[in-house]
């Protein structure tokens, strides 16, 4: 006898599909007029194994009214086989929307522009994962050879390379996505790591790196590491002359959804938020460590047992509630050992490997418990009341 699969498994099965590639709240804003070309500047050695190369990219301050550069830098995967895929501003409905980078098993789309060191416009051929192991290809590289010994050497071809730092419009790139490039979009993505954003936080709050002070030279174009702004290497020149319109506040961001904040950060992932001032108006920074989850519900509270729900599904619930405590607690604790051990005996660059990792920790553990409860709730739960 054949068993048909019962509608409540089929919901259940699309649940996990929808959950397998995460989607994040976006609040797009736009410009009305668009970025300075990109700073012309040298890459600085790559400080070690695992490090990946993130170039810089020009931002938007809406207190300022005024773009700004976020210094390219050399940043630790999230974890081994990801990529990353640079930001880029493209021009949408005469104006100019920022599309937040993300890593990813495969570089995505970024607007063709060249960002140069292995961003071409199309993928990226500064290196590649082989045995989660990164190899560098000292082509279009800066890699010390005495200390990182995973390198190759692969020429890349670049034609008609421009500065122009945006997508479409006036002046701007004519590029759009491949079948490769739309492919990836439905990746599982990782939004910035916390280092990135705390690095952009920082180029905010430089004041020489306002378009509007340094006129698209920035003297800090790049960092050898996140966050280390001193002894930065400086833009040799700007890509072009930059223009911006004599009345600033006439390209105020748009913002699409009413009522979020007011940032070009709004539109990133969650964690592009970390390391930001508090704001009421902002959303919640994402949660680091075990400890920075919001608390379970517990069963009492659950809409199934308001409605009515059965003994035998409440005992369940509450099972699964304190499986779920436990193994919050468990990795809480584990977490809290390996930071005080990275206090006493760990270096920055091994301090923010351990951070990336408790964040995808939390950020699994909380995925998971949450496909749990939707699968009890799923699968489990009493058929609503028919009045």
């Amino acid at each position: 006898m054949r068993q048909v699969p019962s509608y409540r498994c089929l919901l259940f099965l699309l649940a996990l599909l929808v959950l397998a590639v995460p989607s994040f709240a976006q609040v797009r804003i736009s410009v009305s007029f668009g970025p300075p070309a990109l700073p012309v500047y040298e890459q600085p050695v790559c400080p070690g194994d695992g490090y990946l190369w993130t170039p810089g990219y020009w931002a938007w301050d809406t207190d300022l009214d005024d773009y700004f550069w976020v210094p390219g830098t050399w940043v630790l995967a999230p974890q081994p086989g990801y990529l990353w895929t640079p930001p880029y501003w493209g021009w949408e409905n005469s104006v100019y929307i920022f599309h937040p980078g993300y890593w990813g098993p495969h570089v995505g789309f970024y607007g063709g522009v060249h960002y140069g060191f292995g961003y071409t416009g199309d993928g990226y051929y500064g290196g590649r994962w082989q045995d989660n192991h990164f190899y560098y290809n000292r082509s279009v590289t800066n890699v010390n050879v005495v200390n990182i010994h995973n390198v190759y050497n692969e020429n890349v071809h670049v034609t008609n390379v421009t500065h122009v730092s945006y997508n479409g419009g006036p002046g701007g790139i004519d590029a759009r996505p491949n079948q490769q490039q739309e492919a990836a979009e439905h990746d599982r993505h990782l939004p910035p790591v916390a280092t990135q954003t705390q690095h952009r936080d920082e180029a905010r709050s430089n004041p020489q790196l306002r378009a509007s002070a340094n006129q698209g030279r920035p003297p800090i174009a790049a960092t050898d590491r996140p966050n280390n702004f001193r002894g930065g290497v400086p833009a040799k020149e700007a890509g072009a002359p930059y223009h911006p319109p004599a009345n600033r506040a006439a390209g105020q961001p748009h913002n699409e959804n009413a009522g979020q904040p007011h940032n070009e950060n709004a539109s990133q992932p969650h964690n592009e938020n970390a390391g930001q001032p508090h704001n009421e108006n902002e959303p919640a920074k994402p949660p680091v460590h075990a400890r920075d989850l919001p608390p379970l519900q517990k069963p009492g509270m659950s809409g199934a047992n308001q409605m009515g729900g059965n003994q035998k599904y409440q005992q369940q619930q509450q099972k699964l509630y304190n499986q779920q405590e436990k193994e919050r607690q468990k990795l809480q604790q584990k977490q809290d050992k390996e930071d005080q051990r990275m206090q006493k005996n760990a270096n920055q660059a091994q301090r923010q490997q351990t951070e990336q990792r408790h964040q995808q920790q939390t950020q699994q553990m909380q995925q998971r418990h949450q496909q749990q409860q939707e699968h009890m709730q799923s699968k489990q739960a009493p058929p609503p009341h028919k009045g």
